[in-house]
Order: C-alpha cells, then sequence, then structure tokens
C-alpha cells in the first residue's frame, strides 16, 4: 500500500512543500514547491495566504501524514522564532481542519536522520534527499528540499506515527 507523506517546512518569506508517495523506503512519485509571501505586506495577509494555499493543498491531495519541521528560535533572532511559531500555529490548524495527522520534527534529527549529521548543511541535506528520491536536478529552493526530506522521515516512520480511534500514537 502506497502512503502519501506531504511534508512542510514552515517560513514566513518562504514556505517549502514536499509530496511525495510510496512505502516504507521507497519512493514512488514525488513534488515540491513553496509558497512565498511579500515582506512589504501585512503579516496578517502573509500568515493567512500560507494556511489557505496548505489547506487547499492538503484538502486536494489527501495524505496519510504531514510532518513539518519543529519550532526553534536563535537567540539573536528572537522575533524570527515568533514569527516561525506563528507559520507553524497555520500549518497546524490546516491539518486540524482537514482531518490529517501531524508530526513535527526537530531540525537537527531530521539532518541526522537523512545525512548522518545533526550539523548538515542544507546543501548536504539536499544532495541527501535528492539521492534518496532519485532526483536527476537539483532541489530548489532549499526550503522545498527541507521539506521532502521531512517527508520522508514521515514515510520510514509512518508506521510508529499510526493513530488510534482515540488519536493516540500507536505502539508497536
Amino acid at each position: 500500500m502506497n502512503l502519501k507523506i506531504i511534508g512542510i517546512d514552515p517560513g514566513l518569506a518562504a514556505t517549502g512543500i514536499g509530496v511525495l508517495t510510496g512505502s516504507c523506503n521507497k519512493v514512488v512519485t514525488y513534488a515540491f514547491g513553496s509558497i512565498t509571501t511579500p515582506s512589504n505586506t501585512d503579516q496578517g495577509f502573509r500568515l493567512e495566504k500560507i494556511f489557505s494555499r496548505l489547506h487547499t493543498l492538503i484538502a486536494e491531495e489527501k495524505p496519510d501524514l504531514l510532518v513539518i519541521e519543529d519550532i526553534f528560535s536563535l537567540e539573536q533572532y528572537p522575533k524570527s522564532g515568533i514569527a516561525l511559531g506563528k507559520v507553524c500555529g497555520v500549518i497546524l490548524l490546516a491539518g486540524q481542519q482537514t482531518h490529517v495527522p501531524v508530526r513535527e520534527i526537530a531540525v537537527r534529527e531530521a539532518k541526522q536522520v537523512l545525512t548522518g549529521n545533526g550539523n548538515a548543511s542544507k546543501e548536504q541535506l539536499e544532495k541527501a534527499v535528492r539521492l534518496s528520491i532519485r532526483c536527476p536536478d537539483p532541489i530548489r529552493p532549499y526550503h522545498a528540499s527541507d521539506a521532502l526530506g521531512l517527508a520522508l522521515i514521515g514515510l520510514f516512520r509512518y508506521a510508529e506515527y499510526q493513530m488510534d480511534r482515540c488519536g493516540r500514537p500507536r505502539r508497536r
């Protein structure tokens, strides 16, 4: 049985999206892109654009799982962490409204799983994702390759993430 997983790399300026189908460690199809918002517009408008595009995509694709990068904040850029939290909030809401389970993965964990190095660069991560899905061309923007990486992890771990009838993760 092939699963459909959507990976999302949240960002206010650009939210990366990766959609793949497959089972276990085998990817059958993939697609990627991003939702961009102009910095000269109101933050509420930007969040609404991200929410509405994701809500539509999720409703159309009907994935088995959404995997998003967990919120992080750098001490020197606290406002970026707050904005990222707002974007993650609208992503969680889109998943909730479309009845799709959402799992969050820390960026270092994602890098560790995909490259073997929790401090891997964007270039190293993109190359690992490209090799995993057998994509011959570079995946750009990097937000999209990050999102595909998150979707890959969702595919690898789907059995762990399955939910019981009460919405709790099943233990195997």
